[in-house]
């Protein structure tokens, strides 16, 4: 019997398939699986998705873009190359295949576009800044006022298929388009989400979907019914539409989440219940006349993104949309680009219309930075995101195809002006903006070299509420006065789940537990600090924020905010937990590549607060009597004299105990080595002079088992230690680096971070500025003297005798008197 039958009728050729069943009963039965849908059907996602990966791999050393590589695998098993192959096609890409994959390809794209309504911020999308409403209003009135009239020129003067003249002007209509989804995808594979140009780019393409979204809405009820009462109707269901989802759906949802925490994990049948409703309105835009993706779209603008809802739904759809469905639609429009369908004259004429309406995209937002503060090449690098070509306009194309709008030639030439822009654009804002980097300070942002009376501005990075107590005592042993006042900036971390756009959001000073946030995570840590300030009201000041972001890109954002609070020290969290029973509770790797990221990128100074708070159960200096012991481990290099300049701060506290411990490398010369070191110190006990709670000691080793020997006889007597991260004496640590598991802490940071330091002790180790004016600072340091936050000759205190110094078979603690 024969699998296909050709009719022709009115001169059109239909070809009629035999239905394919669905299971294959084996080749051990003589079944050819490839003619039956599910076999036939997996084995092309599986080829689409290990060839797009294989070429993924090649582009990737030429900064393209993963959009390039999913079409590009599609047009390798096209007709333009392996599928030009007759045997090739019937059995990968047989004709009677292509509604099934093209089926499942659809209900991903569906689903994608739920996914980015969820991720993307309505109040973005319908308030955004100036500068986006003028950009995105610009580039799409202006791209479409003037593209449109070249491609009318180009029909009347220039001689071109009858199939490309009548379809030009759309063409030309289409690269007006700046779709928020291919923006917000190209720029997390650039890392850019967290930067300035980013977000602005996000927002002005948010602008630009919502023109494009009621136009393209209008358009399909117009083109889809002739008479007037038809088109009333048709306008009216779809007002109706979004009144049920806007007015009915929302509060709906709105009511179960008041009903959920945000902790609780939200329950599957709920979540089962919203993609049913997903389908369902798909299926009524489709009544309505409207593409099926119209109705999906506004219900994920209708669901609140973030946790608890918005990132369930996101977690859920993820790995299968995003990494199966969604490069399979990419994949499929590949599949029918035909080069051998195209000529020459037609190329060059559509690749006119597209590089002229690349330019003036570029040329629009450079006016617009001209007139603005906006900085020339970062306006050319927006100019250029905002030419990211993708999902969106391919939607278009197939659906333009499928109408018979486009020709197979001009579907095909609309496709390679797809990737041709987006594989120019990519590489192009890789070289001229890199996101790791960011402003420089001019000046030394250090503890050390801060002028005397400056205010000490701490930017402290949290990420949970276990990590303020801990927090709050250090910066109450910072001691703040009305002379040396205290500015704390807040960061608070949290992940971006559920969302697309990064945000920075700036809390209000007043924002207290008697808001409706109350019961919040934020909320609880802002009022911690809040306390702090009151306590310390004419010493300190407070600024909260709060950072979602991915992990990946989040040291961007601490290091913007360090820069523009002019911050003197940044303190970020150790990405170890300890439970309460003193083994280690969660890791985060995430967390510690951030750490090194900041440490690279950092424009000041850093600590990295390893918190072991939760070990000594609820001791507060705040408000209290309690003493709170700290101690500074010297050796040498720029690293410890900034954590000696922190500890000799925290000095002036009347209920801080500071005991600066030195150590020495027996044999070593004093005279000429140690003068810096020998300065520093001496200054540091002279300021202390008369006080009680000050104490010096030296202790002196053989070598790195001496040294090791020497801390651990401090495990029981302090709340906090501080000391630097990386040390010049080099002798003094040899054998002791071989075992670093954590080397962003430094060998003694490892140290004192590891399971093996048996103490409830947290730990502070902090790092020297690196960066100043884009460069990195040298090693050498000057004496701390009159070039301190803190004048130490005006600290009155005395150093006392050390009498608790421990002996060992390769360390002497020597006791040191400065009157």
């Amino acid at each position: 019997m024969a699998s296909e039958v050709v009719i022709i009728l009115g001169g059109v050729t239909y070809v009629c398939y035999k239905p394919l069943s669905v299971i294959s009963r084996g080749i051990w039965l003589g079944d050819n699986p490839l003619n039956h849908a599910s076999p036939l059907l997996l084995l092309q996602l599986a080829s689409i998705s290990l060839a797009s990966l294989l070429i993924d791999l090649c582009l990737r050393p030429l900064g393209q873009s993963t959009i390039v590589s999913k079409i590009c695998g599609g047009i390798i098993f096209g007709p333009s190359l392996l599928g030009h192959s007759e045997a090739f096609t019937s059995s990968l890409f047989p004709q009677r295949g292509t509604i099934v994959i093209e089926t499942v390809a659809s209900f991903g794209l569906m689903f994608f576009f739920f996914q980015m309504g969820v991720k993307t911020d309505l109040g973005m999308m319908l308030r955004p800044g100036r500068m986006a409403v003028v950009i995105g209003a610009s580039i799409s009135l202006l791209t479409l006022g003037l593209t449109t009239p070249l491609s009318l020129l180009l029909k009347s003067y220039v001689p071109m298929d009858k199939s490309l003249a009548s379809s030009l002007p759309l063409i030309a209509a289409s690269q007006s388009i700046s779709a928020f989804p291919n923006i917000a995808f190209l720029l997390t594979e650039l890392k850019m989400l967290n930067t300035n140009i980013g977000r602005l780019a996000m927002s002005a393409s948010l602008f630009c979907d919502v023109i494009g979204m009621s136009l393209t809405a209008i358009g399909f009820t117009v083109m889809e019914h002739s008479t007037l009462e038809r088109l009333a109707s048709a306008f009216a269901s779809i007002i109706l539409l979004l009144a049920v989802i806007a007015y009915v759906f929302r509060p709906i949802l709105m009511w179960i989440l008041t009903k959920t925490k945000e902790e609780t994990v939200v329950g599957e049948l709920f979540v089962i219940t919203i993609f049913c409703t997903v389908l369902l309105a798909g299926l009524v835009s489709d009544f309505l006349g409207q593409h099926f993706i119209f109705g999906p779209v506004i219900l994920g603008l209708a669901v609140p993104e973030g946790p608890p809802l918005g990132s369930a739904l996101t977690a859920k759809l993820d790995l299968l949309i995003t990494g199966l469905l969604y490069p399979t639609f990419l994949t499929v429009s590949g599949l029918k680009t035909n080069f051998f369908e195209i000529n020459f004259q037609s190329m060059w004429i559509v690749m006119i219309v597209v590089i002229f309406a690349a330019l003036v995209k570029i040329g629009v937002v450079l006016l617009v930075a001209h007139h603005t503060e906006m900085p020339s090449r970062e306006a050319l690098v927006l100019g250029l995101l905002l030419n990211t070509r993708g999902i969106c306009e391919l939607l278009v194309y197939n659906l333009w195809k499928d109408s018979q709008i486009l020709s197979n030639q001009e579907f095909t030439l609309a496709v390679i002006g797809v990737v041709a822009v987006t594989a120019i654009v990519t590489p192009i804002v890789r070289a001229l903006y890199d996101p790791s980097r960011h402003q420089f300070p001019t000046r030394r942002r250090t503890i050390q070299q801060a002028k005397d009376g400056a205010e000490l501005r701490v930017l402290v990075c949290i990420h949970s509420q276990d990590n303020v107590p801990t927090v709050v005592n250090l910066l109450e042993a910072s001691s703040a006065t009305e002379e040396c006042p205290i500015a704390v900036i807040a960061l608070l971390l949290v992940e971006l789940v559920g969302r697309v756009a990064p945000m920075l959001i700036a809390h209000s000073p007043l924002e207290t537990l008697e808001t409706n946030a109350s019961t919040s995570r934020s909320s609880h840590i802002i009022n911690a600090l809040h306390q702090y300030r009151v306590y310390n009201e004419g010493c300190v000041t407070v600024k909260s924020f709060s950072a979602i972001s991915h992990k990946e890109t989040m040291h961007e954002d601490i290091c913007r905010v360090a820069f523009e609070q002019n911050a003197t020290l940044l303190i970020i969290p150790f990405h170890k937990h300890w439970a309460i029973d003193g083994g280690i509770e969660s890791v985060d790797r995430a967390i510690q590549h951030m750490n090194t990221k900041v440490l690279e990128k950092a424009p000041c100074s850093v600590g990295i607060l390893v918190d072991r708070g939760i070990l000594r159960g609820s001791l507060s200096i705040l408000n209290s009597q309690s003493m709170y012991h700290v101690a500074v481990l010297y050796i040498g290099g720029p690293d410890d004299v900034e954590s000696l300049s922190y500890g000799a701060r925290m000095a002036n506290h009347n209920n801080v105990t500071l005991t600066v411990i030195r150590f020495l490398l027996f044999g070593s010369d004093n005279a000429r080595d140690r003068k810096l070191d020998n300065d520093l110190i001496n200054e540091v006990c002279h300021a202390n002079t008369g006080n009680k709670d000050f104490s010096y000691q030296e202790q002196v080793v053989r070598d790195g088992v001496g040294l090791a020997s020497s801390i651990r006889g401090l495990e029981e007597f302090f709340d906090l230690i501080l000391v630097g991260r990386q040390h010049q004496a080099f002798t003094l640590m040899q054998g002791l680096g071989a075992w670093t598991e954590c080397p962003e802490l430094g060998v003694i940071g490892d140290f004192l971070a590891s399971s093996d330091f048996d103490s409830t002790a947290s730990v502070l180790v902090v790092q020297h500025q690196r960066v100043l004016g884009g460069r990195l600072i040298g090693r050498a340091v000057k004496p701390i003297v009159n070039d301190r936050d803190i004048p130490l000759q005006s600290m009155q205190s005395h150093a006392v005798a050390e009498t608790t110094a421990r002996d060992s078979g390769t360390a002497w603690a020597i006791s040191m008197n400065r009157m």
